[in-house]
């Protein structure tokens, strides 16, 4: 067990402040308990000091891409995109189609350090390979648990690489399933026929899972499923059932009529939006109306620091939708509800982030939010602490030689980036 004294304690929920010591314990239903002292009759393995530091719950990001954490410095593409389906086609899907499996291995390691650092503990992962399906999310989940980091995974099913690389997406998506918690994933409408679709939303049914798909990031989903199926995205997905799963999560939604967003809001469907990816895919700006409150962040593998994406939805939500600094916790904290509601495990209260806030004014119950959007970044991440285990101290992570780690990621990088431009 750890313990933590001189606590400022935050509660994530009530943004109530609390002076104490505070007991965790490990595992994945640990607890954690509150002391003014420590109990004489408790060993611990660890104590760590929190004067003058703020402790509350730690961090989850509700929609990921480890195939994308090799991506920094690579080069131009071979063709300068000139819209959403060419940055597709020439960066992302010729990037996930060279992967194998130590690619794959460092990326997922990659990314799990830097949520580590980032004070996330709880990752949901989109994921595509489509060279290396097969245990991939095996994989990725192994390299998570090495670090410590809590996941919901799937595998990005599609048929853009035709119906035998849907078909193993299927197979590995069951595989997983079967073993762990996760979710049924999808590219998005334009590269799913309808058959792919009613097989995932059978799988989803069968595992007790739900959808994890991107709708309408950019126009071309939409002009393609009406050319193609005379509905329009949301349309779709729901003459299928896919927005019946209280699991699911639909990314984006941008491209959006009333009509949809209605029907998106009366469903048990999430919605996770990825604010700094949609600037930089120059797709355009989300906005919340008529989609009620069922939204939470991601970075899309943009990169892990989801108080950055926070500080990014605040910003940039100012011009586009009214969103104000509670409005834009509020999202940013969704994701745990999401977790909480849906029953899955890794995101108990034991999960917690230690900041080193160094605020030159005052900070209370009553301006918190303010703090949050203005004043918290990943340089003030100190202490993780993932289901009741020390997984990174002082910015040090412990499970891993991160060195050793590192030299694996940049060779892996390297290959990756050579075999991009063959």
């Amino acid at each position: 067990m750890i313990y933590l004294k001189n606590c400022t304690y935050v509660d994530y929920k009530t943004l109530s402040f609390n002076n104490t010591d505070i007991l965790v314990e490990p595992g994945i239903k640990g607890k954690i308990h509150f002391y003014k002292s420590k109990p004489q009759n408790i060993k611990v393995s660890e104590t760590i000091d929190c004067k003058g530091k703020i402790v509350t719950h730690a961090f989850a990001n509700g929609h990921h891409h480890i195939y994308s954490a090799l991506a920094r410095g690579m080069g131009a593409p071979k063709k300068s995109p000139e819209n959403f389906f060419e940055v597709l086609q020439y960066i992302w899907w010729t990037l996930d189609k060279c992967l194998d499996k130590d690619m794959i291995k460092a990326s997922a390691l990659a990314t799990a350090i830097a949520c580590a650092k980032n004070g996330v503990s709880f990752v949901i992962d989109h994921h595509a390979s489509p060279n290396y399906i097969n245990k991939s999310l095996h994989i990725i989940a192994d390299a998570f648990d090495e670090i410590g980091i809590s996941h919901l995974l799937c595998y990005e099913i599609t048929d853009r690489d035709g119906l035998k690389k849907a078909e193993e997406g299927l197979l590995e998506t069951d595989a997983y399933l079967s073993k762990k918690q996760g979710l049924v994933g999808m590219h998005a409408s334009f590269t799913v026929s309808d058959n792919t679709i009613k097989q995932a939303v059978s799988l989803a049914q069968k595992h007790n899972s739900g959808i994890h798909i991107h709708v309408a990031e950019d126009d071309y989903d939409q002009k393609h499923s009406l050319s193609n199926y005379q509905k329009r995205v949301v349309e779709r997905l729901n003459s299928f059932g896919v927005l019946d799963f209280e699991k699911t999560i639909l990314g984006h939604c941008l491209y959006l009529e009333d009509n949809e967003r209605k029907i998106i809001s009366e469903s048990k469907s999430w919605i996770v939006q990825n604010m700094e990816s949609n600037q930089n895919n120059r797709v355009g700006y989300f906005n919340s109306k008529g989609l009620g409150n069922k939204i939470m962040l991601g970075t899309d593998g943009m990169h892990s620091d989801m108080l950055q994406s926070a500080r990014s939805v605040f910003l940039s939500g100012v011009g586009n939708e009214y969103n104000s600094p509670a409005d834009t916790y509020k999202r940013f904290r969704n994701v745990h509800n999401y977790i909480a509601d849906n029953k899955l495990s890794g995101d108990g209260d034991n999960n917690l982030v230690i900041l080193n806030y160094d605020s030159p004014t005052e900070i209370a119950e009553s301006n918190f939010v303010s703090h949050f959007v203005y004043g918290f970044n990943s340089n003030h991440v100190e202490t993780l602490i993932s289901n009741g285990n020390l997984i990174m101290k002082n910015k040090e992570v412990l499970n891993v030689d991160e060195a050793e780690i590192l030299k694996f990621t940049r060779k892996e990088g390297k290959k990756l980036w050579e075999k991009m431009q063959k």
